[in-house]
């Protein structure tokens, strides 16, 4: 659940990215190859990074949450993300596909272990490998925990966005019809999948605006531009795939992350949540945290949805570090 991001550092990182240690695709089958870079040092503590979405892709700024000289971490674009090809390709796109791609990229590496790091949709998604591969993983770090359910979904949009921005609620049912209303969640992610662009276009605009407006503490605007969302120019990436994965249910049984938490016993995890984070509610960490006497959950006090909200980002490396440390 995490829009297009630029993946800009805030004030007092450095602007130039650390350079990857390797970088190229690797070949995964059904057509798909996704794009693996690592960085740090050969030798390292073996960790990876799992961006949002579905359907983002990592970000340079994603590199500097690991220190180079402790870490040997992998950063990838999932199917049909990033830099990886086919570009927005949905077809052999499911969970398990991801699933089997990072143990792929593992085996390729040659680790036998690896922390695993994730916020938001990659959150979801560390929690289904770690629960399917618990033996191959040493640690993890959580933000912004997300389990894939429907429900979550109801109530970040159904339920926090009238609560808190009326108005943009009124401006994202506007492109719906009194039936389609109904059930809003639906429509939307039918008339993202429509191939008529017409019809997808500006949905997957008002999708992706709203997401990113939630997603922030602090957002710049919070109207839709609706005469915007007829514009000509390129779409974003991400609602393409989130809408094929939310209509599928994130290829989850109902509540099967909750349902398999006894699977994560004896693994290290923090688990980073802002107060007010309204796409990925602080309860659904807290019963995470609950279920799972490993897990610590930090919370940030000042901080919303997004990695860069304030003390989130400064949060979760720290987090990588604690548990770093632990393996010393």
């Amino acid at each position: 659940m995490t829009p297009d991001a630029t993946g800009t550092a805030k004030s007092g990182h450095r602007t130039e990215p650390l350079k990857p240690l390797t970088s190229g695709v690797l070949p995964v089958g059904d057509g798909h190859e996704i794009y693996v870079e690592t960085v740090g040092r050969v030798g390292g503590l073996p960790a990876v990074y799992l961006h949002g979405g579905p359907g983002s892709g990592c970000q340079p700024d994603h590199r500097r949450l690991f220190d180079p000289k402790r870490f040997h971490a992998v950063l990838f674009d999932q199917r049909g993300a990033g830099r990886s090809t086919p570009k927005g390709r949905r077809e052999a796109n499911t969970l398990p596909h991801l699933i089997a791609d990072m143990e792929a990229i593992r085996n390729n590496l040659g680790f036998e272990r690896w922390m695993v790091v994730g916020g938001s949709w990659g959150a979801t998604l560390a929690l289904a490998y770690a629960e399917q591969y618990p033996h191959r993983v040493s640690s993890i770090v959580l933000r912004a925990t997300f389990l894939g359910t429907r429900a979550e979904l109801e109530t970040a949009f159904l339920s926090n966005l009238p609560r808190i921005y009326p108005a943009l609620y009124e401006d994202f049912l506007s492109l719906l019809s009194s039936d389609q209303r109904r059930q809003p969640l639906d429509a939307y992610w039918q008339m993202i999948l429509d191939p008529d662009p017409a019809i997808h276009g500006p949905a997957a605009r008002a999708w992706h605006d709203t997401e990113r407006i939630l997603s922030e503490h602090t957002p710049k605007r919070d109207r839709l531009d609706l005469e915007a969302l007829r514009s000509s120019q390129a779409l974003p990436s991400t609602p393409f795939m989130e809408a094929h994965y939310f209509q599928n249910d994130c290829f989850l049984a109902p509540e099967q992350l909750m349902r398999d938490a006894g699977k994560l016993h004896g693994i290290p995890c923090i688990i980073v949540q802002g107060r007010y984070d309204l796409l990925c509610q602080p309860s659904t960490a807290h019963k995470l945290a609950a279920a799972w006497p490993a897990a610590e959950l930090r919370i940030g006090e000042n901080a919303g949805h997004s990695l860069y909200d304030p003390g989130i980002r400064e949060a979760v490396a720290q987090a990588i570090s604690d548990l770093a440390a632990q393996k010393q």
